[in-house]
């Protein structure tokens, strides 16, 4: 119980002032398409300078925080993520505001952030020894593992039709091979000087959500007949958190989801929403309902982002591996100013350490109370005319994928796989499984190449894949998701075949 010493250094003028300030900071840049959390904090690093260590943390914490939260904005109103972590809060969150519901989906997104992102900082504050022990215990074969159970979340993630959600994870996968291999240097599909990087995910999160957006708002004219007006009604706080409570099992499968994956180095929290997204709708009675803009699927993605906030931050803290690239960041922040995070990081700093854990609880409050002030001026946005919207999310899309690397090669990527993306929803792919496996195919190839070589030093490939009670306890849930997809698909056809017999 020693951070509550602590709190009261929070509340301190200074340290309340660059709380307030990250946590606004942090929800403008999260609403901007291309600004992911990491690029926020980056951003943020250079004013840490002349600050003291946990000022400086307080500053970059906040904006950690509130950037993951704040990409909901952009998600549900424009179909553009602030941030991958966002991915599937576009599926709900995005029909509701065509629905005419925007309030209602962002003032539920704030809230189930909040929610999430309190108990993931409970567990840092609680269970940070018990839980930088269970991290080590992942291994290049359970990161491998952990990416083929998100393998199994890519057909399911298409509502419309398993095939083509598979058909769109391939084309993902198969993105995510080019460029150069990164253990063994080999080049693969570098058609283009641009692709000799490989594509940049934020690049490529841009182009697949923003770009076909654009383009079918171009094809509307600047005339409004026909076209999609999206207006975001008042909806009251005590409705919305009346919501909440009707969607206790989504909260709970999210938060729980998230923790466990923010918890686990190099996985990051790019698919924590997205698995805590599918997990819900299979244990979901209503899971048809689910990209019609349900709030379930809202609340779950978003409950899922902000819950791996706390935990990403153990490993970093107790055994100085970020977990994250974020948390990469925020070592950084901490060594500039001496300090070395690890086993003594809380008996040597416990001021620093303490106070910047509690600031990030307190964010989480600021975080939702300014949230939900957002949610109540957002129609001004979605009155904005398509003609002139369009225009301005295109010029947000340029910058965005030029400001990750300064590269001009990652704007020509977005647009042609915009494009692309234009023509595959033509034809009833969509976006969101082909994003997950541009995200995941990295993680896998990466850690089975690394545990191949691991392998071939020991005992062999099979001991060290398939065996030990990790590895056999993720393979069993291999199974188990890919046998439950294939029954709900199963048993989805039949309800429709008797639909159409008794029609």
């Amino acid at each position: 119980m020693e951070f509550i010493f602590y709190f009261g250094d929070v509340f301190t003028p200074v340290n309340f002032g660059l709380l307030l300030l990250g946590t606004i900071g942090g929800l403008i840049l999260g609403a901007t398409p291309g600004l992911s959390p990491t690029m926020a904090v980056a951003l943020l690093i250079p004013f840490t300078f002349q600050l003291e260590a946990a000022q400086g943390l307080i500053l970059l914490g906040a904006a950690y925080t509130s950037t993951v939260a704040g990409g909901a904005v952009s998600a549900i109103l424009l179909k553009i993520p602030g941030a991958p972590a966002n991915i599937a809060t576009t599926l709900d969150g995005h029909t509701m505001a065509q629905k005419g519901e925007g309030a209602k989906a962002l003032q539920l997104s704030f809230l189930s952030s909040a929610v999430g992102g309190i108990f993931g900082v409970l567990l840092l504050i609680f269970l940070t020894p018990v839980l930088a022990k269970w991290a080590l215990a992942f291994g290049p074969s359970h990161l491998f593992w952990l990416a083929i159970l998100g393998v199994t979340v890519i057909g399911s993630l298409d509502s419309r039709s398993v095939v083509k959600g598979l058909l769109s994870g391939c084309i993902g996968l198969w993105l995510a091979t080019i460029g150069f291999d990164d253990i063994m240097g080999a080049q693969r599909f570098i058609f283009h000087p641009a692709l000799g990087g490989g594509i940049n995910i934020i690049a490529a999160l841009i182009g697949l959500f923003a770009i076909p957006q654009v383009i079918t708002m171009f094809a509307k004219g600047r005339h409004n007949d026909g076209a999609e007006v999206i207006q975001v009604r008042k909806h009251p706080i005590g409705a919305a958190l009346s919501e909440l409570m009707r969607n206790k099992r989504a909260m709970g499968i999210g938060t729980i989801t998230g923790s466990i994956i923010g918890l686990i180095p190099g996985v990051g929290g790019q698919i924590a929403g997205l698995v805590a997204y599918d997990q819900s709708r299979k244990f979901s009675p209503e899971r048809a309902k689910f990209g019609t803009g349900h709030p379930e699927g809202l609340v779950a993605a978003e409950s899922a982002n902000n819950a791996m906030v706390g935990p990403s931050l153990v490993p970093l803290l107790t055994l100085s591996i970020p977990g994250s690239p974020t948390a990469a960041v925020l070592l950084g922040g901490l060594l500039i100013h001496g300090i070395f995070p690890g086993t003594d990081l809380f008996d040597n700093h416990p001021d620093v350490a303490w106070t910047f854990i509690n600031s990030m609880l307190i964010g989480q409050v600021l975080m939702c109370l300014f949230g939900l002030y957002v949610a109540g001026v957002a129609a001004r946005v979605a009155q904005v005319p398509q003609s002139v919207m369009a225009a301005v999310v295109l010029g947000l899309a340029v910058f965005g994928s030029y400001s990750v690397q300064s590269s001009m090669g990652d704007v020509y990527v977005m647009a042609a796989l915009g494009v692309m993306m234009y023509f595959l929803e033509r034809f009833g792919f969509s976006a969101a499984p082909l994003v997950l496996g541009l995200i995941l195919g990295p993680i896998a190839e990466a850690n089975f190449i690394q545990g191949s070589m691991i392998a071939n030093a020991t005992d062999g490939m099979t001991p060290y894949f398939l065996g030990g009670s990790l590895n056999l306890f993720l393979i069993a849930v291999v199974i188990a998701s890919i046998a439950y997809s294939a029954y709900m698909e199963l048993r989805s056809r039949r309800f429709t075949s008797k639909e159409e017999i008794m029609a």
